[in-house]
């Protein structure tokens, strides 16, 4: 027995010796050390991958956005989560006065995403008498002004005018005039107030800011004074107690619809903010209470500019869908909610995927599938034998359950706000 053990124990220091002698002739081999620190870099990258990898479960699926820049068309598909980013991933450069519709700081969100970028022109501003030099793409005269670092007053008339000489003036663009209004300290039964008008005497301005004078009534400076900067004017009516209010006119928006952008976004070509007016009421008092209030004047001190807003209407690839498959315009916006958050608009995804294959993956699913993830998806069979792939036939499934199961799809819109699902 103890022989036996002996032996053994032989056997095992000599094979031990015959691998420390392998790995010592192995060292000596000239690839030796490159091949072992390749082979422990190796494992320590995928040990570390595994351990660390990122999440990418999360990750967005790239959109198909349409730039409109120089002349040319540039479709492109990106993961960029602004406009500003995609065009710096691009090296698309902005210069001075370019303009980007819908603005840098708008996330891309949907297929089919358009970008227009006008490049600036040079253009003349000329304010009293005086020229500016700049260069722009704005779409209005306020908003080249505004641009171009000129504080426009509300009631200056801005124009343009087209360039007739581009040696003379240097601007191949429209030409910018401001004609500035004057400012008026008017005192209108006792209550101060600052106008700017382009009223040439004191009778223009009685006129044109709508004063009903009554017959008691004095005005101070005479009527055919002459209005300059700074003038005080006084309008006063002995004998009776008057009331003036100040307060807000709303800003008006006019709304341009156009098919150049994608639906669903918008930008604003010129900035616009609220007017003031003053209201003067006659009171009637009795026993030292007011018992009849009378308006005698209304006075607008600051005009309103309108806010100018561009509309994408464009319903360009799956988006357009929607009309094809009955959904009503004014539906749009709230299928589109539901879809996106869906979805993603991607009618081969099966819940549980985090991307759009480009066939499906698995349609049979008893989970959600499809544009608005029915559940299963093939019930989407009564709309049409091509439900696991066709977006039209999807949609009119759609349609179909959000009329049926909600009343319409602002219903279904309101219940998905509130549940996160429908």
């Amino acid at each position: 027995m103890h022989k036996r053990f002996y032996l053994y124990k032989r056997r095992l220091l000599r094979a031990k010796t015959k691998h420390v002698k392998a790995a010592k002739n192995a060292s000596r081999h000239p690839f030796a050390v490159p091949v072992f620190v390749l082979s422990g870099l190796i494992i320590l990258s995928l040990t570390g991958y595994l351990i660390f990898k990122p999440d990418q479960t999360n990750l967005p699926g790239p959109k198909l956005v349409i730039i409109n820049h120089d002349n040319v068309q540039q479709i492109v598909p990106s993961i960029e989560p602004t406009v500003g980013k995609l065009l710096t991933k691009l090296h698309i450069t902005l210069n001075q006065g370019d303009v980007v519709e819908p603005s840098l700081n708008t996330p891309i969100i949907q297929d089919d995403f358009r970008i227009n970028i006008y490049r600036a022109v040079p253009v003349e501003i000329v304010i009293n008498g005086q020229d500016k030099f700049t260069f722009s793409a704005a779409a209005t005269p306020r908003a080249i002004a505004e641009q171009a670092g000129i504080s426009v007053n509300p009631a200056d008339y801005v124009t343009t005018e087209p360039t007739t000489n581009f040696l003379k003036q240097g601007a191949i663009g429209e030409q910018v005039v401001i004609n500035p209004a004057t400012t008026v300290n008017l005192n209108l039964y006792g209550s101060p107030v600052v106008l700017h008008t382009h009223a040439k005497t004191v009778a223009d301005l009685i006129k044109q800011e709508d004063v009903h004078l009554g017959k008691t009534d004095q005005v101070t400076p005479a009527m055919d004074t002459p209005i300059t900067p700074d003038i005080q004017v006084f309008i006063i009516r002995n004998g009776v107690k008057l009331v003036s209010i100040t307060q807000a006119v709303s800003m008006p928006v006019q709304t341009i619809y156009d098919n150049s952008l994608a639906y669903g976004t918008s930008a604003v070509r010129q900035n616009g903010s609220s007017g003031q007016e003053i209201v003067t009421y006659q009171e009637t008092t009795q026993n030292g209470y007011v018992t009849n209030k009378t308006v005698i004047q209304t006075i607008i001190t600051v005009p309103v500019v309108a806010e100018i807003v561009v509309v994408g209407t464009n319903l360009s690839g799956i988006k357009g869908d929607m009309a094809l498959a009955g959904i009503a315009p004014s539906d749009y916006s709230y299928a589109d909610y539901i879809i996106s958050h869906e979805s993603g608009w991607c009618p081969t995804k099966a819940q549980g995927e985090h991307y759009c294959p480009a066939l499906p993956d698995n349609p049979m699913t008893p989970y959600g599938y499809g544009l608005c993830q029915a559940t299963p998806g093939y019930k989407m069979a009564t709309a049409g034998s091509d439900w696991e792939t066709n977006p039209i036939t999807q949609l009119d499934w759609c349609n179909g359950y959000a009329v049926s199961k909600y009343g319409g799809w602002y219903n279904a819109y309101i219940h998905w706000i509130n549940y996160t699902w429908w």
